[in-house]
């Protein structure tokens, strides 16, 4: 029988309100994954199962540098969830303190980590300031680290979010380089989203920029500076300065639990 070379990788795996991600501690030791290699970790029915992963990269002036991938493979925009459980991993694995700072794709993001019981935090972390949004009575566009298309809708219950979401996602009169889209309703005085992802190509539990999108048009159509988002397992929170048409200080806070640790074989 042929010898089988094996190469292994160390994970721990976190979600944020059921956005899962497998991370990386790639702090000490160089770790290159290949895109095939990134989509076969995240494969559900094959491999660790997650709709992302995140590496922890060294940085010269903040605590660390983030590095995230969709579980397609490719190396993608900001991940608002992934930000939160990437903070919440760093304090863990003692590469950051409670309070601390990273470098993202979009820029540095400042984060809080409190530690509610042996595997469950609460993280709240800063996103960018919004600026620019095209908006009208029935949705809105933002960029909030990821571009998003936030729309309202009734029956969100049963609302085939996959048909729907995939039909925006890819519609280059919207996003040439493809959108997030986000479906929202009112249900008992409170902000109920779902979301389809890009890169994902389906419906994920929760989306934190996506979260932090609903927030700004649910501040743009009905007001309000401090606001709850129910997604389909969490509750998460965006607060912010409205400054003109301006948003800032934006921060997203919300549940982040680590899961579970391994040890991941490739067989070559």
């Amino acid at each position: 029988m042929q010898d089988i070379d094996y190469q292994g990788i160390k994970f721990s795996k976190f979600h944020g309100a059921g956005n899962d991600f497998v991370m990386i501690n790639a702090i000490n030791t160089q770790v290159v994954l290949t895109d095939e290699e990134v989509k076969e970790i995240c494969d559900r029915r094959t491999g660790v199962g997650a709709d992302g992963l995140i590496m922890v990269l060294p940085s010269e002036k903040y605590d660390f540098r983030m590095k995230y991938y969709n579980c397609d493979g490719h190396e993608s925009t900001f991940c608002g969830n992934g930000g939160r459980c990437i903070a919440a991993f760093a304090v863990e694995e003692r590469l950051a303190p409670q309070h601390l700072e990273y470098e993202a794709i979009d820029g540095v993001h400042k984060a809080l980590v409190t530690k509610n019981s042996d595997n469950e935090y609460m993280v709240s972390v800063t996103m960018r300031d919004i600026d620019d949004y095209d908006l009208n009575d029935e949705r809105l566009i933002v960029n909030t680290g990821s571009p998003h298309y936030v729309m309202r809708v009734q029956n969100l219950k049963t609302f085939d979010v996959r048909k729907h979401g995939a039909e925006i996602r890819n519609d280059k009169r919207i996003s040439k380089d493809g959108i997030n889209v986000d479906f929202m309703e009112i249900i008992h005085n409170q902000y109920h989203i779902r979301t389809f992802e890009r890169g994902v190509e389906d419906e994920t539990l929760a989306c934190g920029t996506g979260v932090t999108a609903s927030a700004v048009a649910a501040a743009l159509w009905y007001g309000g500076d401090n606001i709850d988002i129910r997604t389909t397992l969490a509750t998460l929170n965006v607060r912010f300065k409205k400054e003109g048409n301006s948003f800032k200080n934006v921060v997203l806070s919300g549940p982040a639990m680590h899961v579970f640790d391994g040890f991941y074989i490739f067989a070559k």
